[in-house]
């Protein structure tokens, strides 16, 4: 029954409830709602998108920082058991090793069971739905809470399975930044715009770098380049303001928990600022940007055949298939049984947490100078002033410690990648290549250890800059991006290596986007995503293919003038989602589309105005109120491939007809555009 109406006494405006005159204290009532409709025109005329940026980067700040806090205070209560447990190595073992299997395999069952979209970094899938494509409750909120349960298990291993937060919390920001983004849109009470959604998205994306790493502008820079092929400079702000407001906050909540005495960047170094490097250095610094290409060619080579092999090997597919928890709990038992410190993980520095492997790599001092002509003995706890001797051993020195954690490491982290949790991938490789960096300024030091002779002055080499560069050229490799130079500014606070870090991430990317995907295009292809590959061979010949070359030619058209016993066969006969709809059967222009779906159901109904006999065509149908849609892009065959291939991108499009002066002569779509690239990098055998 309908609420009772009517008006006030005296007064002539629209009609309200009766609860609303016979309410207590109307008037008050009316006034604050005046007022917060007042407040609400005011606040959105200055732009929401200002409060749901600022609100998406304080949230995201705040779940970050509790995350780290809850987690640091676990793994202190791990290596607090590891160490009072007793001198029994059965029972030490144990403590390090059942502590990470048992979070590991309750972060994958507890995640699975919720969602099967919580497992990995979450990145691959983001650029799939950025590039037009739906994949279906990816990014609903009820993924949130399995994703960070299970992330925080993760990161609460530690150390022994060697994974970040970097990819997942691009995930969770991007998620909560849907969330808002509908929550924003009932309360202005707009359309829902997929273009605005976007925006937002790559927006949120660098609010997930920025408050792991308080780094607002590499955020930015790699979200750009990771998650979208083009990108308006118009929403630089967003990603901005966004990822400022997050960093911002999550350094100051460590200001208020007494960590810090004020906002600092993450890892302190003490680097030589007068002369950082000497000028024949750069030589150096080269050569390792070429290093770290090979490695990351070989790494990404290497990662994507394994996990090719896991999902294919009858024997670990039908485990990941049944029993998720078990095959996380084997390789966890596999990763920890590898660093137990009395063991292999005596030559990996598993005592330190990834932190500190960091914080020891970037030391400006030489380890190999300092103990060529002493060997100091290993603490039997990590001395915190003196945490690099965790990397010396005094029967394989500072280079065997260090080139032992490059190969264990390869294949662990490998094997790491398979497992189906929340987890990230970034800070793992960031560590690797600072120790390839770290490795080479060890040698460099020994090679010349009073430095490089320069103009006459003598500068000592300083090998935590090869490690920062190592760290920057390798993770930039693996991942196809440049942004991760300016990240190891971001990290450290200095900006003294500048020259150097970005000329060794420009060589090993020079050599891995020619040689290998990204490791995120390379888990597309491995989980087949539906997602357009971008053109490698830039070269001339590349310009010279064009649609024609490639389009397909069965394209199914229905005329106006077609019988509807013709239209009916064609429908049963085809499953395509839409029809090229042209003028007539002579002429092939076209001048519409009409969606499979909508047909069906106009021909299923039919106007009751048919006579018996009468001959009936498609045109009959369409003027019954079939809805058609107008062709608005359409592609010749004389267009380039790069063209079409820019305009599939930066439209999100899915398919488009090929029309030649007017006429119908095929389509193009996803199927035919990876063809086409997979042709350019392998030509096909001459017939």
């Amino acid at each position: 029954m309908e609420e009772l109406v009517g008006l006030r006494e005296g007064s002539s405006g629209d009609p309200v409830t009766l609860q609303e005159l016979w309410g207590p204290c109307p008037r008050i009532r009316r006034g604050i709602r005046g007022g917060l409709e007042w407040l609400k025109q005011k606040l959105f005329r200055v732009g929401e998108d200002w409060y749901f940026l600022m609100t998406l980067g304080v949230l995201m700040a705040l779940i970050s920082y509790t995350m780290n806090f809850a987690i640091g205070r676990v793994v202190r209560a791990h290596k607090w058991l590891y160490r009072e447990i007793g001198d029994s190595h059965l029972l030490r073992y144990l403590s390090w090793t059942v502590f990470p299997v048992a979070l590991v395999s309750f972060s994958s069952g507890f995640s699975q069971s919720i969602t099967p979209f919580s497992g990995g970094s979450g990145i691959p899938e983001l650029k799939t739905i950025l590039s037009g494509v739906v994949l279906d409750d990816y990014l609903d909120i009820k993924n949130f809470g399995a994703k960070v349960v299970g992330l925080s298990c993760t990161l609460a291993s530690g150390s022994t399975i060697f994974l970040g937060k970097v990819g997942p919390f691009v995930h969770l920001s991007v998620m909560i930044a849907a969330y808002l983004g509908r929550v924003r849109t009932k309360t202005v009470g707009e359309p829902e715009n997929k273009i605005k959604q976007n925006e937002m998205l790559v927006a949120a994306a660098a609010v997930g770098v920025a408050t792991v790493f308080a780094a607002p502008f590499s955020g930015v820079l790699f979200s750009i380049e990771v998650m979208s092929s083009h990108f308006s400079v118009w929403d630089y702000w967003r990603g901005f303001f966004a990822a400022t407001c997050g960093a911002f906050m999550f350094r100051l909540l460590a200001v208020f928990n007494s960590e810090q005495e004020t906002i600092t960047s993450l890892y302190k170094t003490s680097f030589r600022v007068d002369v950082p490097f000497d000028l024949p250095e750069i030589f150096f610094f080269v050569a390792l940007g070429g290093i770290c290409g090979i490695a990351s060619c070989a790494y990404l080579f290497c990662q994507r055949t394994f996990l090719g092999f896991v999902k294919t090997n009858r024997f670990s597919s039908k485990l990941l298939a049944t029993s998720k928890p078990l095959y996380s709990a084997l390789a966890a038992l596999v990763l920890a049984s590898n660093t137990y410190p009395p063991g292999a993980g005596r030559f990996l520095a598993s005592r330190l947490s990834m932190k500190e492997h960091l914080d020891t790599l970037f030391d400006n001092r030489s380890w190999a100078l300092m103990t060529r002509n002493s060997s100091p003995p290993w603490p039997e706890e990590p001395d915190p002033q003196n945490l690099w001797l965790e990397w010396y051993h005094p029967r394989f020195t500072v280079f065997g410690t260090l080139a032992f954690f490059l190969v264990m490491k390869f294949w662990m982290l490998i094997l790491a990648t398979t497992i189906p949790i929340p987890a990230g991938y970034f800070m793992p490789i960031f560590i690797f290549g600072a120790a390839i960096g770290r490795l080479l300024g060890e040698a460099l030091s020994v090679a010349f250890p009073e430095g490089i002779v320069a103009g006459g002055v003598v500068n000592p080499i300083m090998p935590g800059g090869y490690a920062l560069a190592g760290a920057a050229a390798f993770s930039g490799a693996v991942t196809h991006t440049i942004s991760t130079a300016l990240l190891a500014f971001e990290l450290t606070g200095q900006i003294v290596h500048a020259l150097p870090v970005l000329m060794a991430v420009l060589a090993a990317n020079a050599i891995a986007q020619n040689c290998q995907p990204s490791f995120y295009d390379g888990t597309i292809i491995v989980k087949k995503l539906p997602y357009l590959p971008r053109i490698l061979g830039r070269n001339i010949g590349s310009h010279r293919v064009i649609v024609e070359h490639f389009m397909n030619g069965a394209v199914t058209t229905l005329a106006k003038d077609t019988p509807l016993e013709e239209v009916a066969e064609v429908v049963t006969s085809t499953d395509v989602a839409e029809y090229a709809l042209v003028e007539s059967t002579e002429s092939q222009i076209l001048v519409g589309i009409v969606r499979r779906a909508q047909l069906v159901q106009a021909l299923q109904a039919g106007p009751p105005s048919w006579a018996p006999g009468q001959q009936r065509c498609l045109q009959d149908v369409l003027m019954g109120g079939c809805p058609t849609e107008p062709v608005t892009l359409q592609l010749s065959p004389e267009t380039s491939l790069h063209q079409a291939h820019n305009l599939f991108e930066l439209l999100n499009l899915q398919s488009l007809f090929v029309t030649s002066r007017g006429r119908a002569v095929g389509f193009v779509s996803w199927v035919e555009m990876k063809k086409a690239i997979s042709n350019l990098a392998n030509p096909p055998a001459p017939k």
